[in-house]
């Protein structure tokens, strides 16, 4: 039976579609009670979800199958993701899914409170021409202020210079030489409050965060500010704003996003110098379809088995063009390790050399933790869950990067000890094709492609010991694929890799271990 994924909340069709095409049963349950989703849940390999389905802990726990929750916009408010994480299940968003919407809505917003457009519409259609009442201002020469300077933020920068704004901004890790390449002056927050006359809001909700733009904040502001939040809701503290614009040191505000969603009370919805709308930011046809089939990709990527470019609970924030070919490779050599280790390892060294050394390749260091643990788990090993159950078993990973490699172009090696034993595993992509090869084992030098079943043989360097492995394979009926044969750099020892379109019976091993010049043999099976 195929994987399950329950959807609890519209997503575009074009997302549904993806996952039913990749075999998954897609099962929506719309409007479900909170105690609806426990009972749903059983089951579930996947839920997604939008921004009104809380995932708490009890929710997680009722999901004795889920792999992944599936968040199809960019806040995460809703999930609780440290439970998620200790639980082993990955969370997943869509971040860049919506951001040209949002930066739309923003200027949307701008003008729209500016120009008093809203309220205009609603006195006319009421019955009402009142020219005079909803006289507005140009936002021509204007100082915009943008509080957090990422994608959201800089698309409005971006479009506000179209309008001949002033743009100032506070964003502490952005760097000046960017924001001189955007037309933005960074300032401290302060300043930003003290100079603009418009304020736009572009944070995620954090404890640091929430309640920024608070009295204390307010205060600070310059007379007849304007503020414009299509963030999250609770950055802005609207009581706050309220209390602001009502004793006039605020001229007015434009609000998409609440403290509490969904919601028909705020003291802001009194006001007449107050637009506001029902979290619109991302609601337009081309994001959430966008919404809709990246979330499908990233469920389809983790239950596969995948690294998940948008997972939010992973230890490694990206796996970029460059290191993204390497991930299978790695995961492989961690199953290698593992089956060559054939015991307790305290301490795996992990070095990458070559172009890859150059990024960050901590998406690498979890597919070999994932290939490394999940042979010797009896519970499912992933991406999000690895670091923490080597931890749990003691095991101390040293990650090293180099920009030079001696041998190869770029070298994934493995090193480790059980015992006074010594453990080896090393490979790299070669050709155009970019095709995976093991060139390291135990430190003899091989050179052979990876395979769901190998056979590692140690031996004396003496003749006739290959023609004695092939006869012992031959006669139990496996069939060679390849085969790589190395020497230690003494030259006292020798090894054979074979790889073989089945797996090497245990009696087979037994009858191999028996030959003379044979040290020992050991089959290997890595998976697809």
């Amino acid at each position: 039976m195929s994987a399950r994924v329950l959807v609890t909340e519209p997503i575009a069709a074009s997302g549904l579609d993806a996952m039913t095409a990749a075999g998954l049963d897609v099962d929506e349950h719309l409007d479900l009670t909170p105690g609806e989703l426990l009972e749903a849940m059983a089951g579930a390999a996947a839920l997604v979800i939008r921004s009104a389905t809380r995932v708490t802990a009890e929710v997680l726990e009722a999901g004795n199958a889920l792999e992944v929750v599936g968040r199809a916009g960019i806040g995460l408010d809703n999930v609780d993701v440290a439970a998620a994480t200790r639980r082993g299940v990955m969370v997943v968003n869509a971040p860049q899914s919506n951001v040209l919407s949002a930066a739309e809505h923003t200027i949307a917003l701008l003008l729209a409170q500016a120009r008093n457009i809203p309220q205009a519409h609603a006195d006319l259609k009421a019955g009402s021409w009142n020219r005079s009442r909803w006289q507005g201002v140009e936002v021509h020469a204007k100082t915009l202020g943008i509080v957090g300077l990422g994608r959201v933020g800089v698309l409005v920068a971006q479009r506000a210079l179209a309008f001949g704004m002033q743009l100032v901004a506070y964003d502490p890790y952005v760097s000046e030489e960017r924001a001189r390449q955007l037309g933005v002056r960074l300032v401290e927050l302060d300043e930003v409050l003290a100079i603009s006359d418009f304020l736009t809001v572009h944070l995620p909700k954090t404890p640091d965060t929430e309640g920024l733009i608070g009295r204390d904040a307010l205060l600070k502001a310059k007379p007849g500010m304007r503020v414009i939040n299509t963030a999250r809701g609770g950055i802005v503290d609207e009581a706050a704003l309220a209390e602001a614009i009502v004793d006039g040191r605020v001229a007015g505000a434009a609000i998409d996003v609440y403290a509490t969603e969904p919601t028909t009370e705020s003291p802001l919805f009194e006001l007449p110098s107050v637009v506001v709308t029902p979290h619109l930011g991302a609601s337009t046809v081309e994001a959430q379809d966008k919404a809709g089939q990246t979330i499908a990709e990233q469920v389809i990527l983790a239950l596969d088995g995948e690294f998940v470019p948008f997972a939010v609970n992973l230890a490694a924030s990206e796996a970029n063009a460059t290191i993204q070919p390497f991930l299978p490779l790695a995961e492989r050599l961690g199953r290698l390790f593992s089956a060559l280790a054939g015991g307790a390892v305290s301490t795996l060294e992990i070095s990458y050399e070559g172009a890859i050394g150059d990024y960050d390749c901590k998406a690498l260091t979890l597919a070999v933790l994932k290939g490394v643990l999940g042979p010797i788990l009896d519970e499912p090993v992933s991406f999000v869950n690895a670091p923490q159950l080597a931890a749990e078993r003691g095991l101390v990973v040293r990650e090293t990067t180099s920009g030079a490699a001696r041998d190869h172009v770029n070298l994934i090696t493995l090193r480790g000890h059980v015992g006074d034993r010594s453990v080896h595993a090393a490979g790299t992509l070669s050709g155009t094709q970019s095709q995976p090869r093991i060139v390291g084992i135990d430190d003899h030098l091989v050179d052979l492609p990876p395979r769901p079943f190998m056979l590692v043989v140690h031996n004396e360097n003496l003749p006739g010991v290959i023609g004695a492995v092939g006869t012992v394979l031959g006669d139990a009926g496996l069939n060679i694929s390849n085969m790589g044969v190395g020497q230690r750099a003494d030259g006292e020892a020798a090894l054979m890799v074979v790889t073989l379109d089945s797996a090497v019976p245990p009696a087979v091993v037994e009858e191999l271990n028996r030959q003379p010049g044979i040290t020992y043999a050991q089959a290997i099976e890595l998976g697809s």
